[in-house]
């Protein structure tokens, strides 16, 4: 698949003026966030892994890279806040640094339990930072600051931001009410960046992510993935990569990287040494994947070098065996062979080795909980996610340095690159945020429109049986609306049916789920048959699975028997085509994202070109590289 390059994307209209402001409060806050750069020249981005190496600070640059180096300093030279720092810790409060447990960002006032609960463990177990998941950029931001000044030295805060920082932080749904609170801005999920096939748009990716969240207090993105999913029914990665050619997801992965790194983010790449060959949930068992060297070095390893030689700062362990390359039927997160020989020694890479959570069930049923941060750190690990009893954790390890199965060394090693990576954040000399900021920078409308014009490019038509798209889009039409999707995701469909309702107002829409039974389908088909057009779209929620209910995929396969007029559209898996071969036009939105929605109606009516090509293939359905091109409906004025 051809990749091709854009010229950056402007913020703002104009530009100056936004960034000036953010400046002027960075500046004049009683708090110092960290700095945002200002923006750069609207030339076209090239994305050379020989041109990625982070810019050197400034006052108006993101904070630099952590610096890569282990040498000792010279005996004149003063000693770094690090090495002051790790000098001066117990053995305790060192292991403690290696912790980083799961902190909601939710509202928690001083005195309740939930505060309470966090900041112990903060205060008590000197943990060196929290992973942050659920919660509106403002409480986020706030939770934050206070959980800092609680902790004796700074915190390395830490969030799952795939696909921007709406990823996690995307607000909230009032109920009953249904009303959608604002959040942080929520990108396509990273396939679509495979279908749109545009450098640019995964280094604005990583531009905007870094920015947001370094603006709610967020040092680590937990992202790219760099897995190639090169499996249909892997349950766990599936639209989470870029897609299944090794070049491609390394070219979009480093693009991603850059904009990240360049903006003061810390990039991780996950889930090393590659989790797109799966079909068992590491949140439910150990997957098994038995490849050998040759085979994970054409394939599962080309994105993590190519990430690794363009300076990416993190890497998280796959919760995955490989035995051909340990030796052993464990979690590459506890093999030595693969976080220290293969990732350390082979690769090169000398950031920070997080593990993957340590709560899923892929380690945390097989092992000890305590053992299992043992054999972590004793493989090489820098960082043990969300243990689930910090306490027992810091337990084990510190018993392991006593009797002499670690040793200190092999701590202060991991504590030293960890103490390094927030003195160059500039922890050491501010940790809070600037909380005027936040609605200043995070979900802004220029964020927004990119995030627009990346779902609206990714859009893919892989079938079209007699020309059937774009649609006519006669307002008198009797059309029904089917979704499939989780009965508690009240999102899905929700944008899609609303425009969907503006062309058409005689719109009935129904959803469907699991638990819907055969004669909820026997009366979708009958209205169906009073129908002039029938539209199915299919809101993937992965749990362990990725295929659908017989009676679903029954019920479209009749639609196709019946020669009922359809479509069926993915907002999620890209192979459910298989399911259903026969359907007249199968179209990908690659995710549910409110401006994926918008821009799979928008196609569906030729309100916008269809030019996406599928970075994945499902023999004999189609091949990576397909996608049939639909020009602009003539007369049709886009948006």
């Amino acid at each position: 698949m051809k990749i091709q390059s854009i010229p950056r994307l402007p913020l703002s209209n104009p530009t100056g003026s936004f960034w000036i402001l953010v400046l002027f409060f960075s500046a004049c806050s009683g708090q110092a966030p960290v700095t945002v750069p200002a923006p750069q020249q609207e030339a076209p981005v090239e994305i050379d892994q020989a041109e990625a190496n982070l810019p050197a600070a400034s006052s108006t640059s993101a904070p630099p890279a952590p610096s890569q180096s282990t040498a000792e300093p010279t005996a004149t030279a003063a000693l770094s806040w690090a090495e002051s720092t790790l000098s001066g810790m117990t053995l305790r409060e060192k292991v403690g640094q290696l912790m980083m447990p799961f902190v909601l960002g939710n509202f928690a006032p001083e005195g309740s339990e939930t505060h309470d609960r966090i900041v112990s463990v903060i205060e008590e177990e000197h943990v060196g930072g929290v992973i942050m998941s659920v919660g509106s950029p403002s409480e986020v931001a706030v939770k934050l600051n206070d959980l800092q000044q609680h902790s004796k030295y700074p915190l390395l805060v830490a969030a799952d931001l795939e696909t921007g920082a709406g990823f996690r932080f995307r607000g909230a749904v009032h109920i009953p009410t249904n009303i959608v609170l604002g959040g942080a801005t929520t990108f396509p999920s990273l396939m679509a960046f495979g279908a749109a096939g545009d450098l640019g748009y995964a280094y604005e990716l990583g531009r905007i992510t870094a920015l947001e969240a370094r603006t709610m207090g967020v040092h680590v993105p937990f992202a790219p993935v760099l897995d190639v999913n090169n499996n249909p029914d892997n349950p766990i990665i599936n639209i989470r990569s870029f897609g299944e050619d090794p070049s491609a997801v390394a070219d979009l992965g480093v693009a991603f990287v850059q904009g990240l790194q360049e903006h003061g983010a810390v990039a991780t790449g996950k889930h090393f040494p590659g989790h797109g060959d799966t079909e068992t949930d590491s949140h439910l068992a150990l997957p098994i994947i038995r490849i050998d060297r040759e085979r994970l070095d054409a394939i599962e390893l080309v994105p993590f070098r190519a990430a690794i030689d363009a300076g990416i700062q993190g890497i998280m362990t796959a919760h995955i065996a490989v035995p051909e390359i340990s030796g052993e039927t464990i979690p590459a997160t506890l093999s030595e062979a693969v976080l220290t020989s293969l990732l350390r020694n082979d690769l090169g890479f000398d950031g920070i080795i997080f593990t993957d959570a340590m709560d899923m069930d892929a380690v945390d049923r097989l092992f000890p909980r305590g053992e299992a941060a043992v054999l972590a750190v004793l493989a090489g690990a820098d960082v043990i996610l969300m243990p689930r009893g910090v306490k027992q954790a810091i337990d084990a390890i510190v018993k392991a340095v006593d009797t002499g199965r670690l040793t200190e060394a092999r701590i202060d090693e991991s504590v030293g690159r960890l103490l390094r990576l927030k003195e160059n954040l500039g922890l050491a000399e501010e940790r809070s945020v600037a909380l005027e900021m936040v609605p200043r920078v995070v979900g802004v409308p220029e964020h927004i429109e990119i995030s627009r014009e990346i779902a609206e490019h990714s859009i893919t038509l892989i079938q079209n049986e007699r020309n059937l798209l774009p649609l006519l889009g006669t307002r008198g039409a009797r059309v029904l609306s089917v979704s499939f999707r989780n009965p508690n995701d009240v999102l899905s469909g929700r944008y899609f049916d609303g425009r969907l309702r503006e062309t058409y107002p005689r719109l009935v829409t129904r959803t469907v789920d699991e638990s819907t039974n055969s004669e909820a389908y026997d009366d979708l088909l009958r209205r169906a048959g009073q129908s002039n057009l029938v539209v199915v779209s299919v809101y993937s929620n992965f749990a362990g699975r990725v295929d659908l209910p017989d009676a679903t995929v029954e019920f479209v396969n009749e639609l196709a028997r019946r020669n009922v007029t359809h479509v069926v559209i993915s907002f999620g898996n890209p192979y459910l085509i298989s399911l259903f071969p026969d359907a007249q036009a199968y179209m990908l939105a690659w995710s549910s994202a409110q401006v994926s929605q918008v821009a799979a109606a928008g196609a569906l009516f030729g309100g916008i070109a269809i030019s996406g090509r599928s970075p994945i293939g499902m023999d004999p359905y189609f091949a990576v590289g397909d996608g049939i091109q639909v020009p602009l409906k003539a007369g049709v004025g886009g948006r």
